[in-house]
């Protein structure tokens, strides 16, 4: 833990740290990018630096960590770094790399905050940095160890076997070995990254959840290619570099550099009702737990909730329909904006998820996977019929920018 003097003066100078964090950290990418421009170019996700959402994640995460860093009772800081380290993982970042984010955070908290930054408040925050990294740390090499890698060698190059349009903007990937050999075994729920060179030499990199490993050398993927949209408040989000790369220049017998799985959102075999809620592309990580539990002919309870805006948007709709009809204890509810009038024998419900109209079962395990005004919505209903956050999980396409209040 923090040092008592320094666990003090953090307390004391959190509401001014806090109140900055989301300039300090604007200031530092820009000042972290101008001296390693490589970094936004082969390593972060260049769409989320452009419309601010990297920043507003990595702003909670520090508050959140220095927060419970210094509460008297609560969580272990640690707890919230397990979903960082596991996508650190599946960048390939080093130890080595902490302290180029040391120099120019606190370049940054220095230019922000000026002369508030005395000698003894820069030292308190100093420990909290090295804290929070040295735990990082601890983790990301035990993830790499765990998955039979040197630190960072995660990478290999694959080859693309088969592609399926899975809805008008989802495509499907089989990738495997070319020679045939074993890949690492996915754990259900978990995400493989993607290394996309783009038209002008950038290599950017995304994660994909895998949906199925029908055999020991191959994984499947699935790409949503995201078009420029307005969300609404007059922001025009741009439309996704890689989904957009991948959809127009991946086809059978293309290589394609994939690091090994990681990420926490894994279902552990158990005896207790399971409940998978996810809308729109959120329903991959769900397929890949559902591939996992038919495989293994798991006898658990299972209630798949899913939300798409039509059934023919809806990707995997007829694999998701096929996986809960082979299990006999498992049940799906199906919710779209526009159900439209085509006759159908599945009672499917228009509108949203509606989880009034649906039973959790008593002790249920429950994961979310979908656009986060839909996850914090459903939450903050399953907290209402009084299911525990403590069996709540949840996965984030992008930045988790829920992190300080989940």
């Amino acid at each position: 833990m923090l040092s008592t003097q320094s666990a003090a003066v953090v307390k004391a100078t959190l509401p001014v740290i806090g109140a900055a964090i989301g300039d300090i950290t604007t200031v530092f990418y820009q000042r972290m990018f101008a001296a390693h421009p490589e970094l936004e170019r082969d390593l972060f996700n260049r769409g989320n630096q452009a419309q601010g959402e990297q920043q507003s994640a990595l702003a909670g995460a520090i508050a959140m960590y220095a927060t419970l860093l210094v509460a008297e009772d609560g969580r272990d800081p640690v707890e919230v770094l397990a979903r960082i380290a596991h996508k650190h993982a599946s960048l390939g970042i080093t130890e080595d790399q902490y302290p180029i984010v040391h120099e120019h955070l606190f370049a940054a908290i220095v230019e922000v905050l000026g002369d508030a930054v005395t000698p003894e408040v820069a030292s308190a925050w100093d420990e909290v940095y090295w804290h929070m990294a040295g735990a990082l740390v601890t983790i990301e090499k035990r993830l790499y160890a765990e998955t039979g890698v040197a630190d960072g060698d995660v990478w290999r190059t694959l080859v693309l076997r088969r592609r399926l349009q899975e809805s008008p903007d989802t495509v499907s990937f089989v990738i495997g070995t070319a020679d045939r050999s074993a890949l690492p075994v996915a754990r259900p729920g978990q995400y493989v990254s993607v290394q996309a060179t783009l038209p002008d030499g950038a290599r950017q990199i995304r994660q994909y959840s895998i949906t199925r490993s029908s055999e020991p050398s191959e994984w499947g993927i699935s790409v949503k290619a995201v078009a420029a949209h307005d969300t609404g408040d007059g922001t025009i989000v741009p439309a996704g570099e890689v989904s957009n790369f991948l959809h127009h220049n991946l086809f059978e017998g293309d290589e394609i550099r994939v690091s090994a799985p990681f990420g926490d959102l894994v279902v552990e075999d158990s005896n207790r009702p399971l409940v998978l809620i996810s809308a729109g592309i959120g329903v991959t990580p769900i397929i890949g737990i559902l591939h996992y539990l038919s495989g293994t002919d798991s006898a658990r309870e299972v209630l798949v909730l899913h939300a798409d805006r039509s059934p023919a948007r809806h990707a995997h709709r007829q694999e998701l329909k096929e996986l809960v009809a082979a299990m006999p204890t498992a049940f799906l509810h199906r919710w779209y904006e526009d159900l439209g009038v085509r006759p159908t024998r599945d009672v499917l419900r228009a509108g949203r998820v509606d989880l009034g109209a649906v039973e959790i079962p008593a002790d249920a395990q429950i994961y979310l996977c979908g656009p986060l005004p839909f996850m914090e919505s459903v939450r903050a209903s399953l907290v209402e019929q009084d299911v525990s956050e403590a069996d709540i999980y949840y996965e984030v396409f992008g930045p988790d920018k829920w992190l300080a209040s989940a």
